[in-house]
């Protein structure tokens, strides 16, 4: 069963929603994050990204960054203002980014059920990242950013948010500076949700893999420096967005490379060759599954798998962006390890295909990759099977955004 509890949102007045609304802390880097925050003290990328408020070269993973997160969370509350709801309650966050909406339920989860696998994982994680949002969240006790779940469609559920909807006025309702809409809506007869989502089977982490482990180390952490845990605290629990599977949008997650690996774009070609077919003047991105585009010398390349090489048959050998690696990354380019690499960099699908022609053009890369998109019922399978997907496998959107609504512990 999926359990989902309400909780006291820590959240803006509506009139300072859309400042204090950043993108998520992993999708920029420090300079981006700085040019976003510029000229808005109220945005949450001063206390996520903290590390924008203090001198160029400061270590992000150093005391005073942390410090600073906590100086400024504090100081948020204070003069935006943040306040804390009075009564438990769910939540729910619609995106509407063009033709596509998403409608989810905000909900706390619980951190049990994580270490448990109920709510399941597709992806490592990383010691260093994990550390530093474990810190994050124990600086500031709280858990300031959602994570992204989905599950598995259900009548029921969508019955009862549509209901909710009509039901309670919009807390919040603005357009952010990537013309995606964020409207967000306070549930406080939740019982009926609860009790819904209690026949779920099982939650999928989307994306947030580093938040959600991180809730998990910080649980075990005060649990282990407290005393008389009864098991309702409220950092047994983590915030969470839980979005239905049919709603999501997964857009391609590309890869370019900055070398030939020692050899010339003929030899390059005539390596892919034995385990591809290369069409010239292809399409920049792949119109289905089994196909690839590739960017080379200012030329588009469309590639296949030829019949005499055999097909992987494991649900994770047989994703597209694992036979890219396992086919052609590793084997001809020499890209080993794509999470240590240095040679290897990724696009997200948003960023379009002129980014890939941009940076070989400009010498930025030698080759770049465009992947036909990795789908829910990929990802789902994956997770169902206890297995990992390859780094940078999928890339969803539109995001949700930071600071909207944060969970105290």
């Amino acid at each position: 069963m999926a359990i989902i509890r309400p909780f006291n949102a820590l959240r803006p007045a509506a009139d300072h929603a859309a400042e204090v609304a950043a993108v998520p802390y992993d999708v920029v880097n420090t300079k981006e994050a700085r040019a976003l925050a510029s000229g808005n003290p109220f945005s949450f990328l001063h206390v996520s990204r903290p590390e924008i408020d203090l001198p160029d070269g400061t270590p992000i993973y150093g005391d005073e960054v942390y410090a600073k997160a906590a100086d400024n969370f504090a100081k948020l509350k204070k003069e935006c203002p943040l306040q804390s709801e009075e009564t438990p309650s769910l939540y729910l966050y619609r995106l509407i980014m063009g033709e596509h909406e998403q409608t989810g339920v905000v909900a706390c989860c619980s951190v049990d059920e994580y270490d448990a696998s109920i709510i399941r994982k597709h992806e490592r994680t990383r010691r260093d990242k994990e550390d530093d949002r474990t810190r994050h969240i124990l600086v500031l006790r709280a858990q300031t950013g959602p994570v992204f779940l989905t599950y598995r469609a259900q009548e029921k559920i969508d019955s009862l948010v549509a209901e909710a909807l009509q039901n309670n006025p919009p807390l919040y309702d603005f357009v952010a500076n990537d013309d995606i809409r964020h409207t967000i809506w306070r549930v406080p007869t939740y019982d009926p949700l609860v009790t819904a989502f209690a026949e779920v089977p099982y939650l999928y982490i989307a994306d947030g893999h580093h938040r959600a482990a991180s809730a998990s180390r910080a649980c075990a952490d005060l649990k282990e420096s407290g005393f008389g845990f009864i098991g309702n605290e409220e950092y047994s629990v983590f915030q969470c967005v839980l979005f239905p599977d049919n709603q999501l949008r997964i857009l391609p997650y590309n890869r370019v490379v900055k070398d030939l690996n020692g050899m010339s774009k003929v030899e390059l070609l005539a390596r892919i060759k034995e385990s591809f077919v290369i069409s010239q003047d292809a399409s920049s991105s792949p119109e289905t599954r089994g196909q690839w585009s590739m960017y080379l010398d200012s030329q588009w390349y469309g590639l296949s798998l030829r019949d005499t090489v055999e097909k992987p048959s494991g649900v994770v050998e047989s994703l597209d962006v694992s036979i890219l690696q396992d086919r052609l990354l590793d084997p001809i380019l020499g890209v080993k390890d794509v999470r240590t690499d240095k040679r290897i960099d990724f696009v997200g699908g948003i960023r379009g295909t002129a980014e890939l022609e941009q940076l070989v053009n400009e010498g930025k890369a030698a080759v770049a990759f465009s992947l036909y998109a990795t789908t829910i019922d990929d990802l789902l399978k994956v997770s169902d099977a206890g297995e990992i997907m390859p780094p940078k496998s999928t890339w969803f959107e539109p995001k949700l955004r930071d600071g909207l609504l944060s969970h105290e512990i």
